[in-house]
């Protein structure tokens, strides 16, 4: 019996050759920078208790954010899926988008 490429296999597989686990937003630049301030829309709240805001749909976790709070946020943080920050005052009319 040859295990070479025969019974039970496949060519199609998963790993770098499909891209599995690479996402769009991985080589795009991010909507946001660090040191950077931006009026946002608290929409929910992560499990640890955090504001979770957008900016263009790009997630954005707010310290001590509550849901619905509209707030002025600085960008502590920018990482490849999301961005932290913290409440620097209260926000005007947010700039998020989903």
């Amino acid at each position: 019996m040859s295990y070479s490429g025969g019974y039970g296999r496949s060519n199609r597989g998963y790993g770098r050759d499909r891209g599995f686990g690479r996402r769009e937003f991985d080589d795009k630049p991010k909507p946001v920078e660090t040191g950077k301030e931006y009026d946002v829309s608290i929409t929910e709240i992560s499990r640890k208790g955090d504001g979770i805001a957008r900016v263009e749909g790009f997630v954005i976790f707010v310290k001590n954010g509550k849901a619905g709070q509209n707030a002025k946020v600085k960008i502590t943080q920018v990482g490849q899926r999301f961005a932290s920050a913290d409440i620097v005052g209260e926000g005007s009319s947010p700039t998020t988008s989903e």
